[in-house]
């Protein structure tokens, strides 16, 4: 399918990466995956469909990837998934556009419910 959606996924953890990307392969969609944002940013190419990614990771965060991509005016869904869920990160990355914000571990699921939600008012605009 030469318009399979892409969906990004940026984690430091190469099991969680493996795992995301095989159970979004296995919904239809193409996966690229990214041990940092810093990789992520350095990347070349189009933007993502939508992005999965971790808020806690070295170097730069997952919001604070958020912060960069809204600042350079790239709009695409972003769903977050972190091991330390706090309200107040919580209201933070929703605030700044996120679709959802899930708590590690969280179901195959839940995932993929939170992916097609985003997939479908991605496409909707």
């Amino acid at each position: 399918m030469a318009n399979t959606p892409i969906i990004a996924i940026v984690d430091d953890d190469e099991a969680v990466r493996t795992s995301l990307a095989s159970l979004v392969r296995s919904i239809g969609y193409e996966a690229l995956t990214y041990e940092s944002g810093v990789v992520f940013l350095d990347r070349r190419g189009d933007d993502p469909s939508c992005m999965i990614v971790d808020i806690q990771m070295p170097v730069m965060t997952g919001d604070e990837l958020q912060a960069r991509l809204v600042e350079a005016g790239r709009k695409f869904p972003i769903i977050f998934m972190t091991a330390f869920p706090t309200d107040a990160v919580r209201q933070r990355v929703l605030a700044a556009g996120a679709h959802c914000c899930l708590s590690k571990p969280t179901g195959g699921d839940e995932i993929i419910r939170c992916l097609e939600e985003a997939m479908a008012g991605y496409t909707a605009q």
